[in-house]
This record gives C-alpha cells, sequence and structure tokens, in this order.
C-alpha cells in the first residue's frame, strides 16, 4: 500500500485539507483549547508528546498563553480512558490529540465532531480510525508508528542465530497489538521461526507473561504495545534470569534493558502528528489529512543486557548502531 511519508509532506501536501472548514474560531480570551490524553505512562509516550508540544508551541501555541492545555493520563484503565475522553467532549474543545490506539479509540467513540488527532498509532486503518491513509474521511487523522517487523525478525536471527522459536507478548484486547503479532507470525514462518505468544491485559500482568516463556523459547521479542512496553523492566528480568534475549521494536526499551531495537525516535512520531494539529488548527479538514509515516529508522543495542542474556553481539552489528547504550 502507498503510504505517505513524513520526509516527502510539503506544504502543498499540508495545504491539501485546508477547504472543508474555516480556521479555529477564537474563544474569549484568544486561547485555542487542546485536550491531550495518552493510555499508560512510559518513556515512548513521553517522547511522543513532547514532539507534539514542540510543534504546537514553533507554531505559536504556546500552553498557558495562547492555548488552554489539558493533559491526562489513563493509567493503564480503559475506563479512565473512556471517562477522559467523555470529559474532554464535554469541554468543547477545538482539538483532541490522543497518543496510542485505545485512547484514539476511546475519542473516536466519544465525537464524530470535534477534530482528533492520533499518535503512535501502529496501523490506524485496521484499527477503524479512518477510511484510507491517504484521505482518513473522518474526523481524525494523525501519525503512525508501524514499525518493519520483516526487519525487527532478521534482528532477532543476527543476535541469536540458533533462535528457532521466539516468544512474543503482548495485549491480545488492543487491535493493533494482534494485527502486529498477525504479521510475526507470518514473518516469522518465512524466516523459519516458531512463535509462542503470551497476553497481558495490564502493566501488572507482563511478569507472568514472560514467565511463561521460559524454557518455551529461545528469545522474546516485544512490538510496539503499550502494555508491554510499560512494564518491560519485568520482561528484561526474566529474560536475565533465564538467559532468554530479549528484543524490542521500542528504541526507549534499550535503555531499560532490552538488548536491541530497531526502530523510532518518537519525538519524531510525536512531531508528525504536530504538524496535523496545527493544520487542523488552522483550519484543515482531518478527514483530507493524510495519515503521517515516518521512515527514519535507530538501531540502539546494550550490550551490558546482552551479557546478562547469555549473548555477545556482534561487532559489525555494534558498528551500525545509531546509540549504544552502556
Amino acid at each position: 500500500m502507498n503510504r505517505m511519508k513524513v520526509a516527502g509532506l510539503t506544504l502543498a501536501a499540508l495545504t491539501m485539507g485546508l477547504m472543508a472548514i474555516s480556521p479555529v474560531t477564537a474563544r474569549a480570551d484568544d486561547k485555542v483549547v487542546v485536550k491531550l490524553s495518552y493510555i499508560v505512562d512510559h518513556p515512548a509516550i513521553e517522547a511522543t508528546k513532547n514532539g507534539i508540544l514542540a510543534v504546537l508551541e514553533k507554531a505559536g501555541y504556546v500552553p498557558g498563553e495562547t492555548m488552554d492545555l489539558e493533559v491526562q493520563s489513563a493509567q493503564g484503565s480503559m475506563p479512565t480512558q473512556v471517562q477522559i475522553n467523555t470529559k474532554f467532549v464535554g469541554d468543547d474543545p477545538d482539538l483532541i490529540i490522543a497518543i496510542s490506539t485505545p485512547s484514539a479509540q476511546t475519542a473516536m467513540s466519544a465525537t464524530s465532531e470535534i477534530p482528533v488527532v492520533f499518535a503512535a498509532v501502529t496501523d490506524p486503518l485496521s484499527a477503524g480510525l479512518v477510511d484510507s491513509y491517504g484521505a482518513p474521511g473522518r474526523n481524525l487523522t494523525g501519525s503512525s508508528d508501524m514499525t518493519p517487523i520483516d526487519k525487527h525478525l532478521a534482528l532477532v536471527k543476527r543476535i541469536v542465530p540458533d533462535a528457532r522459536t521466539i516468544g512474543v507478548i503482548y495485549n491480545g484486547g488492543e487491535a493493533n497489538s494482534v494485527a502486529q503479532v498477525d504479521v510475526v507470525k507470518e514473518e516469522a514462518e518465512k524466516a523459519g521461526l516458531a512463535v509462542v505468544e503470551a497476553t497481558a491485559a495490564q502493566s501488572s500482568g507482563v511478569l507472568d507473561a514472560a514467565r511463561s516463556l521460559v524454557g518455551k523459547v529461545d528469545a522474546i521479542y516485544i512490538p510496539t504495545d503499550s502494555t508491554v512496553v510499560s512494564g518491560i523492566e519485568a520482561v528484561v528480568r526474566v529474560g536475565g534470569d533465564a538467559d532468554i534475549p530479549v528484543i524490542a521494536a521500542d528504541t526507549g526499551s534499550v535503555e531499560r534493558g532490552a538488548i536491541a531495537a530497531l526502530g523510532f525516535d518518537y519525538a519524531d512520531i510525536g512531531a508528525a502528528a504536530g504538524e496535523s494539529a496545527v493544520a487542523i488548527l488552522k483550519g484543515a479538514d482531518p478527514a483530507a489529512l493524510p495519515v503521517r509515516f515516518v521512515d527514519k529508522l535507530e538501531l540502539y543495542l546494550n550490550p551490558g543486557s546482552a551479557k546478562d542474556m547469555g549473548v555477545e553481539l556482534p561487532e559489525d552489528l555494534l558498528g551500525e548502531a545509531t546509540t549504544v547504550v552502556q
């Protein structure tokens, strides 16, 4: 499928949607009102949020000055996320920003009128958020963190050449995580790898999910699943105790103990969503703003964690790293 890339978006692309609605009307205090929420706290989501806010501020939307901003975390609870978005809609803001798939889906359920910008949603099409990547067709648009799973499994093979079976931990209730695991199984078959699944509905269940893989897998792969990433330290602990290498899709997980990740700087994912937010606040129709994708990948490696998990990183791989965590 042809996807728009952030690097290729120009001023012309930004103005595609500047037709259907007029610019946001200034309120009595001349501030636009923006509500932002996310499903759970972890570094990738924090980086995404910071990337969004940096772009907004650069465009003149400064919290407390020209923008009335409210930020809420659901602390991993879907009922809380629903309550947050219900409250947001009742406040009638100019824009709602939702980081993560669950946050975006509950925002979509809460309103079909207020513009919504999502960020760090792996597959907004499979999640039912948009009609197509090029023309979302609704009141939602934003940025995706769709990852190259084929390259991730190739990275697993470089780190653990004798691997025959990989474990995947994910939240089975999150649509994008299920979609990612379907791709993992397809790509694993091509790579000659078997897949063992373990699910965790909440961060508190990540440790038990990781423990269930001991003795069954040669490596553990963590996709961009907010529930699991928020509890990555539990997976790292199990990997270290059982000599099972842990490889992630989220680069922030490497600083928290995973051996390796080939992924995005989530500040870039946030910046891409921020550009959509600015365009909408200036009058663009989200239905006509293409979903934005980031194509810049970074390789993070953690040699210390590799040693703890019983493997040694190849020298040539270390030479390719964007960042080596010491």
